[in-house]
């Protein structure tokens, strides 16, 4: 299967974690929303994102690896790449974006989104995985 998806991530307590490039970052304890894409295999993708002993290779892999940091839901859609910039430009209207972050490869301000209410991500017509 391929498409995009969206982890839904509970941080526990606010923290501060080096997120590879960018430095640091402060997150204040919530749930955030994270969009992502797989092109070739999107459970695998998503088993990666899961698994605690990882390469830290993109901006959501120093997240995750920190132990205040939990994937609570994941949602999808079978899709092309170019939703994943459509969804997180949705979830910029409504939510608190991560400035920069998981957006190196687009001009999104973010695909990382502190949620203010989930009934936005609910909206967005995606499946629970």
């Amino acid at each position: 299967m391929k498409g995009i998806y969206i982890l839904l991530i509970r941080i526990s307590k606010n923290i501060q974690v080096k997120i590879g490039s960018l430095g640091k970052i402060n997150f204040n304890k919530g749930i955030y929303a994270y969009v992502g894409s797989a092109q070739n295999n999107l459970e695998k993708r998503v088993q990666r994102h899961k698994a605690k002993n990882k390469k830290l290779r993109w901006h959501i892999d120093y997240l995750l690896n920190n132990k205040f940091v939990k994937i609570i839901k994941i949602f999808y859609k079978n899709s092309g790449k170019k939703e994943e910039c459509k969804i997180a430009k949705k979830l910029n209207k409504t939510e608190k974006p991560i400035l920069n972050f998981g957006c190196s490869d687009c001009k999104c301000k973010s695909h990382l989104f502190k949620i203010k209410n989930m009934k936005n991500i609910l909206r967005l017509g995606m499946k629970e995985l």
